[in-house]
């Protein structure tokens, strides 16, 4: 038997080596990150997931001295807050592909600014604090049904085999 048979790649490997290295998030075929649907995720890959992204806000907050009106203590419980630091960790796996040119490192650093600022509006726009954030609202636009009767997000604590438990509504203005 040929020594290959067991090398990722080889021509006796008939899938290509999907499997994310430990500690880093999910790629595409193309070896390119991909962006995280959350509420597309089963229990496993939603828990891997949600412990890639935590670990580099953890570190984005640390190097960049990222103040708690930007990222609050909070920022897992609120979708809208959970998208941003999402959407900019797949930018910065991005920017810092090897195969990058040189520059790119500079435009996610100009996109940190503006991610801030974002973060800065959504973070006031959900009054969050230190110790909590008040609940999202949604606004009821005339002539829709009422929002109250509306699956709300789906919860990633609550999933189960990839179905997640809807629990109580969103809250209506």
């Amino acid at each position: 038997m040929d020594d290959t048979s067991t090398v990722p790649g080889s021509s006796w490997d008939d899938e290509p080596d999907t499997d994310p290295a430990p500690g880093q998030p999910t790629m595409a075929v193309d070896g390119l990150p991909r962006p995280v649907v959350w509420e597309g995720l089963d229990t496993d890959e939603a828990e891997f997931e949600w412990l890639v992204l935590n670990e580099w806000v953890e570190d984005l907050r640390r190097t960049f001295s990222i103040p708690a009106t930007i990222v609050p203590p909070f920022w897992r419980r609120r979708s809208l807050l959970v998208e941003q630091p999402s959407a900019l960790h797949m930018h910065w796996l991005a920017a810092y592909e090897p195969d990058r040119h040189g520059s790119a490192s500079f435009g996610w650093i100009r996109d940190l600014d503006e991610w801030k600022t974002r973060m800065s509006e959504v973070v006031a726009q959900l009054g969050c604090r230190l110790d909590q954030c008040r609940p999202e609202t949604i606004t009821h636009w005339p002539g829709e049904p009422n929002l109250l009767e509306w699956p709300p997000p789906i919860n990633l604590a609550d999933r189960y085999d990839g179905k997640a438990a809807h629990q109580s509504g969103p809250t209506t203005r």
